[in-house]
Order: structure tokens, then sequence, then C-alpha cells
């Protein structure tokens, strides 16, 4: 079992930067992908990032490619998405996701944080 909790979401003007972190409990973490989704309000959840269990590969969605970097701590067990130049659509809830499979599909993560509000003023 792995408990994910995120923290580090607010409000942000647009151009801002703000610096996710999703902590997660268990001496498995380090075994898992961890990714980054994010839901705005009438919206489906969509991806965002992902990376590998060791951090040596990472993926992003077209929409934050450039902005946002995703990186991980093992040893704290913690996976960061730092989020730079926010734009009023990268309003959302993030979420973190663990899981066993390296995808941008939100269905084959196993474990889900409770999400942390996001939100970019224009």
């Amino acid at each position: 079992q792995v408990q994910l909790v995120e923290s580090g979401g607010g409000l942000v003007q647009a151009g801002g930067s703000l610096r996710l972190s999703c902590a997660a409990s268990g001496r498995t973490f380090s075994s898992y992908h961890m990714a980054w989704f994010r839901q705005a309000p009438g919206k489906e959840r969509e991806f965002v990032s992902v990376i590998t269990w060791s951090g040596g590969t990472t993926y992003y969605a077209d929409s934050v490619k450039g902005r946002f970097t995703i990186s991980r701590d093992n040893g704290k067990n913690t996976v960061y998405l730092q989020m730079n130049s926010l734009k009023p659509e990268d309003t959302a809830v993030y979420y973190c996701a663990a899981g066993g499979s390296y995808s941008v599909v939100a269905g084959v993560y196993h474990y889900w944080g409770q999400g942390t509000q996001v939100t970019v003023s224009s």
C-alpha cells in the first residue's frame, strides 16, 4: 500500500510559478512510476507528466512541455512538479499517482492522492 499526499497548490498570477510536492508513505515508493494528472471543473482528468521509478525518464503533455518539470527524491519518498510560466488554463486540481506502469493513462495507476488546487489568475 502507498498513501500519497499532495501539497503546494495555491493562487498565483499568470506567469508565476508553483512547486507541487507529493509525499508517499511506504517503503516501496522507489519501485513505482509516478505521475501527475489534473482535472479542471467540468473536464476530464488529464495527464500532465510521468517519471520512472529511477527518475531517469520523464514525459510531458504537450500543453506543459517546456514549462513544467517533474522530479523525484526516492530518499524522501517525494515527487515534485515545478510549474513555471503558469497560465489561467493550468487552473485545476492536481493529483499525483503511483503505479507499476509507465503510462499517460490514468486507469493504470493504483494509488492516488487527494489532490491540491492550483488557481492561476489572469
